[in-house]
């Protein structure tokens, strides 16, 4: 059966949220979606980019994978490439002015290659996926005796290593280069809410806010 958290979810949506954007949705139905922002994300489900943005309907173009990679520019190739083609679609047709690599605290994806897990299943997809990020080991800091900031470092660096990929793309480096499309770098902690903004000209992660409103 269909889970009953989908269905009573749904029925809260259409009397509550779809009720009071009724216009909203009818005009994006009509007219298409034209955000400026996208989102390139992790499938965790404790770091959904439209609940940390508070994001309406049609507000952010969305893409998430394990640890919010972006792999490097792969054109001619006969691999299958879903990130690449949504970064495609929008760069080229929605004419994006953003693209935000959201990184988070306790990513399961980093943590497996940090700790060399064993594969899930036989296909390893996972470690297949994760090796993208192989080259940022080089520039961390060994875990020693604090393996928690090591695992802190290497999220941090891979939003650097996905925000670099983006640039190995002709479309995106040309429209950055223009000045017509920004990158951003950000870290999201999944126990604290804070929300880490990287500073293009140093490269630190800095938040946004002091501290979070309680309450």
């Amino acid at each position: 059966m269909f889970p009953a958290r989908l269905t009573d979810g749904y029925r809260s949506f259409l009397g509550g949220r779809f009720n009071d954007e009724r216009a909203r949705y009818q005009t994006l139905a009509e007219k298409g979606q034209k955000p400026e922002i996208m989102v390139i994300g992790c499938c965790d489900s404790r770091v959904a980019p439209e609940v940390i943005f508070d994001a309406g309907p049609g507000e952010i173009f969305v893409v998430r994978n394990v640890a919010n990679l972006v792999p490097p520019y792969e054109g001619g190739t006969q691999n299958y490439h879903g990130t690449s083609a949504a970064l495609e679609f929008a760069v080229q047709s929605l004419r994006v002015k953003h693209i935000v690599v959201l990184g988070h605290a306790l990513c399961g994806g980093i943590s497996a290659f940090a700790n060399s897990a064993d594969p899930l299943s036989p296909g390893d997809f996972i470690g297949k996926w994760m090796q993208q990020i192989a080259p940022v080991v080089e520039r961390i800091v060994p875990p020693g005796e604090n393996p928690a900031m090591y695992i802190r470092q290497l999220e941090l660096a891979t939003v650097e290593h996905s925000l670099a990929n983006l640039m190995s793309f002709p479309c995106v480096r040309i429209l950055v280069e223009r000045g017509q499309l920004q990158l951003h770098g950000a870290y999201f902690g999944v126990a604290t809410g804070v929300l880490l903004i990287r500073d293009p000209a140093t490269g630190e992660f800095r938040p946004v806010t002091e501290t979070p409103p309680l309450g």
